[in-house]
C-alpha cells in the first residue's frame, strides 16, 4: 500500500512539474505561437537587461536631482523614436492600451467601428465586449466585406469621439471586399473625431507581407496605434500606443495607467530590444526567420537525420507563418522532418522529452518543422529521434 501511495505521489508531482514555465523545443513552423511564449528574447537584451533585474535599478529615481522620478525609463521615448511618433506609452499587453484608449477618450461616447473589423481573438476576446466594457458606444459601419469612407461619415455626429480601425489579427476575408484607405478616411473624419488604429502585430517595417507599419499608420494620419511588443517586434509582453503628444499625455494621467503599468523586467527588456532594433541589430524574430535560405534549412535537415535508421525519417516540403495574430494568412517556404510510426503516441512521446518538443500532425504523420528550431537545439532533436525511433 505504502509503495503505490508514493508512486502515486510521484505521479503528480511530475504532473505538476509540467505546468511550470520552462524551456520547449518550437517545431510546429509557428514563429510567433502563443501557446509557446510568442516571440523569444534576443539572448543579448537578456543578459543586457540582467544588471537591472537581480540588482536596485533607478525605475522611479530621477539621477540628477536625487527625487522620484516618472516610471519607465526610456522605453517609451525608444518606441515614439522607431515609429515616428511625438510620444508614446507603455501599458503591460495590447489588449490594456485599446481598454485604455477607450476609457479614457471615449467613455459615454460613441466609437465608429466597421462591421468587418468587429473581431474576436484568441481567449474570446471581443472588441464589442471591450467597448462596452469601457463605457463607450459601439456604432456599427458599413458591412462584413464593404465598408466606405462615406459609411464613417455619415455616422459621425456631435456625439461621436473616435473611429477604430482593427486590425484582422487571425483571418482575412477574400472576394467582393472594400475597406477605405487609412490615409483617406483620416482626411474625411471631422477634425475632432480621434482616429486610432489597433494595429496589434507591431510591424515595425514594411517587410512583412499582410501588414501595415506603425509608422506608416502614424504618416497616414492616425492620431494613435497601439500595439503588441511581443509579436513582431521581438520583445517581452507589453502594449504601446504611439501617437499624438496631448493625447499620449491625457493616457499617462488617467487611473487605469498606473493599473496597467509594467514592472522593472519588461520595461528594461523593451529597452534592450527597441535599442537593438533603432541600430539595425535585429529585424525582430520573424524577419530574421523569414529570411533563412533553403540551403540552410537542408543542412538542418541533414543533421538531424544523421544516423537515424533509413525510412523512420525524411525530409518534406512545409510552411512556416508568423503566427500570434501577425499577417493572417501568409505562409513561407519550409522544411520539416515526418516521421514514420504511430504519429499520436510519437508527438506525445516528443511533448515528454527533456525538453518537451513540440510538432504537429498532419496525414497522419508527425512534421517537425526545421525553421522554428534553433540551431543549438538540433542536437537534441536528433538524440530524441534516436531514442524513439531507433
Amino acid at each position: 500500500m505504502g509503495e503505490a501511495v508514493l508512486s502515486e505521489l510521484e505521479a503528480a508531482c511530475r504532473k505538476a512539474a509540467q505546468r511550470r514555465l520552462g524551456r520547449v523545443i518550437n517545431a510546429t513552423g509557428v514563429i510567433l505561437h502563443t501557446n509557446l511564449g510568442r516571440a523569444p528574447l534576443p539572448s543579448a537584451a537578456w543578459s543586457a537587461a540582467q544588471a537591472a533585474n537581480t540588482g536596485y535599478c533607478n525605475l522611479e529615481l530621477d539621477l540628477d536631482s536625487g527625487s522620484r522620478g516618472r516610471r519607465g525609463g526610456l522605453a517609451a521615448e525608444l518606441c515614439a523614436l522607431a515609429t515616428g511618433a511625438e510620444a508614446a506609452l507603455v501599458v503591460n499587453n495590447n489588449a490594456a492600451a485599446l481598454f485604455l484608449i477607450l476609457s479614457c477618450l471615449a467613455r459615454r461616447r460613441e466609437v465608429l467601428v466597421s462591421r468587418g473589423e468587429q473581431v474576436q481573438i484568441g481567449g474570446g476576446f471581443r472588441i464589442p465586449e471591450i467597448l462596452a466594457l469601457s463605457g463607450a458606444r459601439l456604432v456599427e459601419v458599413g458591412t462584413t466585406n464593404v465598408t466606405t469612407v462615406e459609411d464613417y461619415t455619415e455616422a459621425a455626429g456631435l456625439a461621436t469621439a473616435m473611429a477604430l480601425v482593427v486590425h484582422s489579427s487571425n483571418f482575412r476575408i477574400r472576394g467582393f471586399t472594400e475597406k477605405p484607405p487609412l490615409e483617406r478616411l483620416a482626411r474625411a473624419l471631422p477634425a475632432d473625431v480621434i482616429l486610432a488604429v489597433d494595429q496589434g502585430s507591431g510591424a515595425l517595417d514594411e517587410g512583412v507581407r499582410g501588414e501595415q507599419a506603425v509608422g506608416r499608420c502614424l504618416k497616414d494620419g492616425a492620431h494613435l496605434v497601439c500595439f503588441s511588443a511581443d509579436k513582431l517586434l521581438g520583445g517581452p509582453q507589453a502594449g504601446l500606443i504611439a501617437g499624438k503628444a496631448e493625447l499620449i499625455r491625457r493616457l499617462s494621467r488617467h487611473p487605469l495607467h498606473r493599473i496597467f503599468r509594467p514592472g522593472k523586467t519588461v520595461l528594461s527588456l523593451l529597452e534592450e530590444c527597441l535599442v537593438r532594433r533603432l541600430n539595425g541589430e535585429s529585424s525582430g524574430p520573424a524577419g530574421d526567420l523569414l529570411g533563412l535560405e533553403a540551403e540552410e534549412l537542408q543542412r538542418r535537415g541533414r543533421r538531424v537525420l544523421r544516423g537515424l535508421e533509413a525510412g523512420r525519417a525524411r525530409l518534406v516540403p512545409a510552411v512556416m507563418t508568423p503566427g500570434g495574430g501577425s499577417a493572417p494568412d501568409e505562409d513561407y517556404p519550409s522544411l520539416a522532418l515526418e516521421l514514420v510510426g504511430d504519429a499520436p503516441a510519437l508527438l506525445a512521446a516528443l511533448r515528454q522529452w527533456d525538453p518537451p518538443i513540440i510538432g504537429t500532425i498532419a496525414a497522419d504523420r508527425v512534421l517537425l518543422n526545421l525553421a522554428t528550431v534553433r540551431p543549438e537545439e538540433l542536437p537534441v532533436l536528433r538524440s530524441a529521434l534516436q531514442s524513439l525511433l531507433g
